[in-house]
C-alpha cells in the first residue's frame, strides 16, 4: 500500500541559486552572491565578545520558552528609545529567527482552510510556510498604482472574488522583494479595517533600521492588536545565529508560549547571549547601514544604464527589484544563465510574484562595495555581448 505523502511546496529559488553559486566556489570560481539578503559584515563585535564569554565559561543550555529576561527587557528598551513607545517586556517573545515567529503566530492564529492576504510580489517563505500549515494563501497584487501598499479596498475585493472572509492580513515594510515601505497612515488604516473584522494583523519589521525614504513606522505605534515580527538578522547582521523576535497582544503571550515550549523548547542560549549585546553595538551597524546607502546608489546609478529599470522604488531593505524583460521573458533561466557565464548570483521573481515573476529578479545589495562593483562590470560586459 502507498503512503499519501503531502504536496510539496514550491522550492525557494534564491537557495537553489545561493547553492549553485556554493557549488562553483567550491571549484574555485570567484562568485558574488546579489541573491539572498545576507550582509557582508559579521554581527557585531560586541556581540561576539559576549558570545566568546559565554562559551569560555562553558555553560549553555534552556532558558524560559519565551527567552532570557533581560533579553526581553533590552527589546523593549529600543521601542522606547527607537519610538518612543512604552512596551512591557512581558509582550516580547524571542524566537529562533524570524521564521519561528511566523510559524508561531500562523499556528497560533489561524485553522487550516482560513484564508489569509499577502502581496505579490512578497517574500515567498509566507506563501509556502502558510500552505504547508493547511491555510488559504490569497496573493494581492501591489504595485506603483497602490504605493505598492496593501490596502482594504484590495482586500474586500479579493473576498469578493474567491468568496470567503478573510481571517489573517500580514504586510512586510520595508518589504522582500520591492523594498516599498508602508506609511504610517497606510498602516493604521489596515490596522483599524482588521480590528473592526475581527481579522489579524501581522507586521513583519525585520527590515527596520533600513528605511532610506518615507516614515518607517512599527505597527505597535498604532496597534496594541498587530503582531510584530523582527529579528537580529537584517540591521544586525545575524542570519546565522538564528535569532528574532516577536510583540504580542497580551492576550497571545500565554497561548504562544505554550507553543514555543513545545516546538522549540527555547530560542538558543548563545544567540540570545549574543543578541543583547548587539543592541549595543549601534555605532557599529550604523557605520554597515552607511555602506548599504553607498550600495544603494551604486544599484540606482548603474542598473537602468544596463536595461535594467526599477519596478519598485528602494525606499528601504537592501534589494533592487528590476524588470529585466527588456533582456529575457524567462528571469529563471536569465539568473541561471548568468551566473554559468560571469559568476554573479541573482534571483528570479518568480520566488516572489509566481504570476508574473518571469520579468522580474531581485538583486541584494546587502555584500560589500568593490563586490557590488565587479559584478555591476561583469554585467555590462555581459549583457553587451548577448
Amino acid at each position: 500500500m502507498t503512503i499519501q505523502r503531502k504536496p510539496s511546496v514550491e522550492p525557494f529559488h534564491a537557495m537553489d541559486i545561493l547553492a549553485e553559486a556554493t557549488r562553483l566556489k567550491g571549484d574555485g570560481k570567484d562568485v558574488i552572491s546579489m541573491a539572498v539578503g545576507q550582509p557582508a559584515h559579521p554581527a557585531p563585535a560586541t556581540a561576539l565578545a559576549a558570545a566568546a564569554r559565554a562559551l569560555e565559561a562553558g555553560r549553555l543550555g534552556y532558558t524560559d520558552a519565551l527567552g532570557l529576561k533581560s533579553l526581553r527587557q533590552a527589546i523593549a528598551a529600543r521601542y522606547k528609545s527607537e519610538y518612543g513607545i512604552d512596551l512591557d517586556p512581558r509582550r516580547v517573545a524571542v524566537t529562533s529567527g524570524s521564521s519561528a515567529g511566523f510559524n508561531l503566530a500562523f499556528l497560533q492564529l489561524f485553522n487550516p482552510g482560513d484564508l489569509v492576504v499577502i502581496t505579490r510580489p512578497g517574500y515567498p517563505a509566507y506563501r509556502n510556510i502558510l500552505s504547508a500549515l493547511g491555510l488559504r494563501v490569497v496573493e494581492i497584487a501591489v504595485g506603483a498604482d497602490t504605493g505598492h501598499a496593501l490596502t482594504p479596498a484590495a482586500i474586500e475585493a479579493a473576498e469578493r472574488e474567491v468568496g470567503a472572509r478573510v481571517s489573517g492580513v500580514l504586510i512586510a515594510s520595508p518589504a522582500n522583494p520591492t523594498g516599498a515601505v508602508h506609511s504610517k497612515q497606510a498602516i493604521a488604516i489596515l490596522d483599524a479595517w482588521c480590528a473592526d473584522r475581527g481579522v489579524a494583523f501581522i507586521s513583519d519589521e525585520i527590515y527596520h533600521g533600513l528605511t532610506w525614504s518615507g516614515e518607517e513606522t512599527t505597527a505597535l505605534s498604532v496597534s496594541d492588536n498587530a503582531i510584530v515580527i523582527n529579528s537580529f538578522s537584517k540591521y544586525f547582521c545575524m542570519t546565522g545565529w538564528r535569532i528574532g523576535w516577536m510583540v504580542l497582544p497580551e492576550d497571545l503571550v500565554r497561548p504562544v508560549e505554550c507553543l514555543a515550549q513545545s516546538l522549540y523548547i527555547s530560542p538558543p542560549e548563545l544567540s540570545q547571549i549574543a543578541a543583547e549585546a548587539a543592541l549595543s553595538g549601534i555605532a557599529e551597524m550604523e557605520a554597515v547601514r552607511a555602506g548599504y546607502q553607498k550600495n544603494r546608489s551604486l544599484l540606482a546609478e548603474r542598473l537602468p544604464a544596463l536595461a535594467l529599470p526599477f519596478a519598485a522604488p528602494m525606499d528601504g531593505a537592501f534589494y533592487a527589484w528590476v524588470d529585466v524583460s527588456g533582456h529575457t521573458n524567462d528571469s529563471m533561466a536569465f539568473a541561471r544563465q548568468m551566473l554559468a557565464d560571469i559568476h554573479v548570483a541573482a534571483t528570479p521573481g518568480r520566488d516572489f510574484d509566481p504570476v508574473d515573476g518571469a520579468r522580474f529578479m531581485r538583486f541584494s545589495y546587502a555584500g560589500s562595495h568593490s563586490d557590488m562593483t565587479i559584478a555591476l562590470d561583469r554585467m555590462q560586459d555581459w549583457l553587451g555581448r548577448r
